[in-house]
């Protein structure tokens, strides 16, 4: 059965807390377990989830700051440890390699497991996934940062008023979706008039960053936007110093940029108090709002219901 959620590993930055692991995220998107940013701690953290490192298919690292990639080491041996029978694709900013290649090796192991290699070296840079489309932007940030979002292709809902009205049920329906048309009593019937676009589904993941156009573009109409929000407002120009987000600006762009479900996480060890994000985000954006917790789980929020025209 195929599953779409967001299952949270750590949801601290820079430092971890008596409550908050380092950063890891795992993504389960039908056939596709995607790891993002594994920090320290992530391969324990998993051992608590149901999620094993034979399920992960990808993982994708936005920078090579230490919160968000010293897990790698443990999780790369981890994959040989249990026989990983597939290849694992591995994304990262190209300018990292030379960090990528020293943390893949930072210990002496026996390799067995297959990665494949694919780094990150243009802003817009796709992946074609049997599930969609993974696309890489660049963040804005003191290194070379990438966000990812993950589109899956438009697909078509047919409606059943229509397919009466004109007489086509059993086989043909079927014959319909794969050839695009049917030929009626002389007259040429075609998908289009008789469904809708059904839109799909996207994933977005935005890490440290400040306000910049790949934020917005990675944003764009996610159903689930997983955005850090290190710092409350009251600390916006050490936010901006730092190239890091306030829960407010977080907010923000997912409101102006129709996002559905919002995750905030990254927190900065400072704040002791998650209520204060949910406050100051809500001033701003009004739809489902997830301030994260460590092996939390958000589901995907249910299919956008397409209407007749």
């Amino acid at each position: 059965m195929s599953m779409r959620e967001l299952v949270v590993l750590g949801t601290a930055s820079q430092a971890p807390t008596r409550r908050r692991n380092h950063n890891g995220y795992l993504l389960r998107w039908d056939d596709e377990v995607i790891l993002f940013d594994p920090g320290e701690g992530s391969q324990r953290q998993m051992l608590h989830t149901g999620v094993t490192a034979t399920d992960l298919t990808r993982i994708c690292v936005t920078h090579f700051h230490g919160d968000h990639c010293l897990g790698l080491p443990g999780m790369i041996q981890r994959l040989s440890l249990d026989r990983v029978p597939r290849p694992v694709a591995v994304h990262f900013p190209a300018g990292g390699a030379e960090y990528f290649a020293r943390l893949r090796h930072a210990a002496s192991f026996r390799e067995t497991a297959e990665l494949t290699v694919e780094p990150i070296d243009a802003d817009g840079q796709r992946i074609t996934l049997g599930i969609g489309t993974l696309e890489a932007r660049r963040l804005r940030h003191p290194v070379e940062t990438y966000g990812y979002r993950l589109v899956e292709p438009d697909g078509c809902r047919l409606l059943p008023e229509r397919l009466s009205a004109y007489r086509i049920a059993g086989p043909a329906v079927g014959r319909l979706l794969r050839e695009g048309h049917l030929d009626l009593d002389g007259r040429r019937v075609t998908r289009d008039e008789v469904s809708v676009v059904r839109p799909g589904q996207r994933f977005a993941f935005v890490m440290d960053t400040g306000l910049c156009d790949g934020v917005y573009a990675l944003a764009e109409h996610a159903d689930l936007l997983v955005i850090e929000s290190t710092f409350l407002a009251s600390e916006a120009a050490l936010a901006a110093e730092a190239g890091h987000l306030t829960a407010g600006q977080a907010a923000r762009v997912a409101a102006e940029s129709g996002v559905r479900t919002l995750v905030l996480t990254h927190f900065s060890q400072r704040y002791a108090d998650p209520l204060r994000f949910h406050d100051e985000a809500r001033e701003h954006f009004a739809g489902e709002l997830v301030i994260a917790e460590d092996l939390q789980t958000v589901p995907m929020p249910a299919r956008r219901v397409p209407s007749p025209e």
